[in-house]
């Protein structure tokens, strides 16, 4: 895939990770909220992982999306569909920046990044994978209708739930779009 595509909800603009996008993930990577995604991660790490990001697009064809609130000036997190080696399979996830939860962006967002992987790239299923403890993730998920599915042995972070999304068949038996 050359080309990251920009979608848009009602409220948030999801755009590809740019280099001016540093200072804002390395804060994120630096910060106890990073915790529950391989964090806290020094300046280098967290520069290897921006280029993840961005080499994910073109290794698998998707990847995640920074997430801009449409107010122009304001950049609230990390969300698409995440699939690196070792994974269970390819996931929809999240990250927010400090400050922007409770606000529903990481459902808004979510639904989106859904909706590109059923209705764009045919995916039939989606997955999640929440630590344990990270009950903010947890309500998400339950918010965009995926229920917890089994446990994943990841060898460095332990446990983790695999929360199953609908399917986009699913979605269509209950009279809801894959963007719903």
């Amino acid at each position: 895939m050359s080309t990251i595509p920009t979608l848009e909800t009602d409220r948030l603009v999801l755009r590809a990770p740019e280099q001016a996008d540093f200072e804002t993930f390395a804060a994120f990577y630096a910060s106890p909220r990073a915790q529950y995604v391989g964090g806290p991660l020094d300046r280098a790490a967290a520069w290897r992982m921006l280029a993840m990001e961005v080499g994910q697009w073109r290794l698998r064809g998707f990847g995640r999306w920074i997430v801009d609130i449409k107010d122009g000036a304001t950049t609230a997190g990390l969300v698409g569909l995440f699939g690196p080696e070792g994974w269970p399979e390819p996931e929809i996830g999240w990250d927010l920046f400090e400050g922007h939860e409770g606000k529903g962006y990481a459902t808004e967002a979510a639904l989106a990044a859904r909706a590109y992987a059923y209705d764009v790239l045919g995916w039939q299923t989606a997955i999640s994978l929440v630590h344990p403890d990270n009950t903010g993730s947890a309500r998400v998920c339950a918010r965009l209708g995926a229920a917890y599915d089994s446990d994943f042995a990841h060898p460095k972070f332990g446990t983790i739930h695999i929360w199953r999304h609908p399917a986009p068949a699913d979605l269509a038996a209950a009279g809801m779009e894959a963007s719903a």
